[in-house]
């Protein structure tokens, strides 16, 4: 695990089985920005497209009560045996966004949805790919999340998601703001493309993300935090 912020825990321990996202630096990023937030026994966190339930299992160590949501059966059980595993309680539930918790309102959700631009041609990410392909703009999922949103907070909650500036970052803070919520960047950090963006180096710079496509590039991670104004 490459995630500072989880391994800096004492004892933390996460398991991700093929198919499962693994705890990566945008995991750590937005686990940084949640340990920053003020959570209590009761603070009632979703965590949204969990994966391995890394957040999920953070949050609760802080002491809230967490519903982690994923579209993936694999990933749900994933969770639970990373909450058992760590000696904590998530609640799982299987769906679609915020689909999956119907008329529930939360004081923070976290989220660390797909945002990686993919080539069209290939229909809707499969497999593995579901945890990071986005469609050609990289906003499959971040779009509806932004108007999912105020929706799901309390009037108290705030929203912290992590994505890439390759999907669009000011557009997302446009969004959130346009729905009536207060947005910004809380944190963010630089680092070399990972072996899925290298291999769409060509198709990126044809579409004016990436200025060299011989060099070595990088990829901006950014955190949003936002709260009803």
């Amino acid at each position: 695990m490459t995630a500072d912020s989880l391994t800096s825990a004492p004892r933390f321990r996460c398991w991700a089985p093929p198919g499962v996202y693994r705890p990566q630096t945008d995991t750590g990023l937005l686990g940084r920005a949640l340990r920053r937030e003020h959570v209590t026994s009761r603070t009632e966190v979703l965590d949204l497209g969990t994966g391995s339930g890394a957040l999920a299992v953070q949050a609760a160590r802080l002491g809230a009560r967490v519903t982690a949501v994923d579209i993936s059966w694999r990933a749900l059980a994933t969770t639970w045996c990373n909450a058992l595993l760590n000696g904590r309680t998530v609640r799982v539930r299987h769906g679609d966004l915020a689909s999956a918790v119907p008329g529930r309102r939360f004081d923070l959700v976290v989220t660390n949805p797909p945002y990686v631009p993919a080539p069209p041609g290939d229909g809707p990410p499969r497999g593995p790919a579901r945890a990071w392909d986005a469609g050609t703009d990289g906003r499959l999922l971040i779009d509806r999340i932004c108007a999912a949103a105020p929706t799901v907070l309390r009037p108290t909650g705030r929203l912290l998601m992590v994505h890439s500036h390759l999907s669009g970052v000011e557009e997302s803070l446009d969004r959130l703001r346009a729905a009536g919520l207060r947005a910004e960047i809380v944190d963010r950090t630089r680092l070399p493309f990972g072996r899925v963006l290298h291999s769409r180096l060509a198709w990126l710079h044809e579409r004016g993300l990436v200025a060299d496509s011989t060099g070595r590039p990088t990829e901006e991670l950014v955190v949003i935090r936002a709260e009803h104004t």
